[in-house]
This record gives structure tokens, sequence and C-alpha cells, in this order.
């Protein structure tokens, strides 16, 4: 035998006896052991992660659900908001003209006063004058008895008007 012979006799000697040490003190159950445990740890936070998944997706459905909602009642509200508006704006407007028209009859009314006020007073004007002069007429040529005749011709002619 030679040098590199006996070596690597000795190597696998060496390697046979460390194999058979690590067999007696049950290394390799405890290597798989802490593979086991390795591998169940792993595969709990795998299903962690899973399951946080999962709850992230429900949560991410349930907002953009409630974004939805939200954008539904926003968009309810300002046309809500907009038929108010006209509402109040068609309310407005009505009000403006009844008021107008309101405002236009009472004017009309208030000029038609004026008008008869203005007739009737040209015409008591008018009388009064008429009277006067047929005063003035009659005073320079009928006499007393004529006038109280006229006059009580006159006042019998008032009555029956005013009657």
């Amino acid at each position: 035998m030679d040098a590199t012979s006996l070596a690597t006799f000795w190597a696998m000697v060496a390697l046979i006896i460390f194999l058979a040490i690590t067999v007696y003190f049950k290394v390799p159950g405890w290597i798989s052991r802490a593979l086991d445990e390795r591998a169940a740890k792993i595969a709990g936070e795998l299903e962690e992660a899973r399951r946080l998944r999962e709850e992230a997706k429900a949560l991410l459905a349930e907002y953009q659900s409630k974004r939805k909602e939200a954008e539904k009642e926003a968009a309810e509200i300002v046309e809500a908001a907009k038929r108010e508006a006209s509402s109040l704006a068609e309310e407005a407007h009505k009000r403006t003209e009844e008021y107008v028209a309101r405002r236009t009859t009472m004017a009309e009314q208030k000029i038609g006063q004026a008008e008869r006020e203005a007739v009737n007073e040209v015409r008591a004007t008018a009388v009064d004058i008429a009277v006067e002069a047929a005063r003035k007429l009659l005073g320079t040529k009928v006499d007393a008895g004529t006038n109280a005749a006229l006059f009580a011709s006159s006042l019998d002619q008032v009555k029956s008007r005013l009657n």
C-alpha cells in the first residue's frame, strides 16, 4: 500500500466513524426535526400571508364598494342640489312675475283712480265755472222772483240726479 492509498483508507475510516457517531447521537433526527420545524414555520407564514392577502382583498373590495357608494351618494346630493336650485329659481321667477303683476295692477288702479279724480275735478271746476257764469248772467238779466224760481228748479234737478 502506498501513502495515498493509506491516507484514503484512513479518511474513509474517519468518515465511517463520523457517520456512525452522527447516527448514534441521532443527528439526522435533529436535522430532520429542525428542517420539519422550519418547514412548518414557513408553511405557517405562508398560510398567514395567504390569510392576510385574502383579508386585504376583502378590505379592498369593501373600500371600493364604499367608494362607489360615496360617489353615488355624492352624485345624488349634487343632483338633489341642482333640482333644489332649479326649483328655487323657478319659484323666485314665479314670485317675481306675480309681484310685477300685482304692482302693475296696483299701478293701473292708481292711474285709473287718478284719472277718475282728475275727470271729477275737471267736471267740478267746469260746473263751478258754469254756475258762476250762469249766476253772473242771471244776476244781470233776472229779477228776484225769477231767481227764486230758477233756484228751486235747479235744486229739484240736483235732488233728482243725486237720487
